[in-house]
């Protein structure tokens, strides 16, 4: 049986981790790029993949770029739901959301579906993204992932 102080320690960071994702929508529903950026390692990779091309950001200047464009564009709403969170030692973690996309600037229009999977590090005492693939199932091929492609 673990120690109680184990367990607590993996409880707070499973809550911590769990709140990556939320906070990464919240910060693209407000379109706050410099929160956003707080939620990844310096040197974070986000893949977005989708059914013809892939648009790869490495760094955090990169990540930036690929935000900036994406918010010119479009008006994203992402809804996560169903995380699941797998601790690999102290310091690293693995998870994975599902994720449903809607563009506020035409109506809420949908514009796809899929997930993301995620590796996260801790830096200091704060859990970070250090690899964020977000994958479609489903995307309406008008705007969304291109709006990635730098």
């Amino acid at each position: 049986m673990k120690a109680l102080e184990e367990s607590v320690r993996e409880l707070l960071d499973r809550e911590a981790i769990r709140d990556l994702p939320v906070r990464y929508c919240d910060c693209l529903w407000r379109k706050d790029l410099e929160g956003l950026l707080t939620l990844f390692a310096d040197n974070a990779v986000f893949v977005m993949k989708g059914t013809e091309v892939n648009a790869v950001s490495r760094g955090l200047a990169a990540i930036r770029r690929m935000h900036e464009k994406a918010f010119a564009e479009t008006t994203p709403r992402l809804f996560v739901h169903n995380q699941i969170v797998n601790l690999i030692g102290t310091d690293r973690a693995s998870g994975r959301c599902c994720v449903e996309v809607r563009n506020l600037r035409v109506n809420m229009e949908w514009l796809g579906v899929g997930y993301f999977e995620d590796e996260y590090t801790r830096q200091g005492d704060q859990w970070k993204f250090a690899t964020r693939h977000h994958s479609f199932d489903g995307i309406d091929s008008k705007v969304y992932l291109r709006t990635f492609i730098p």
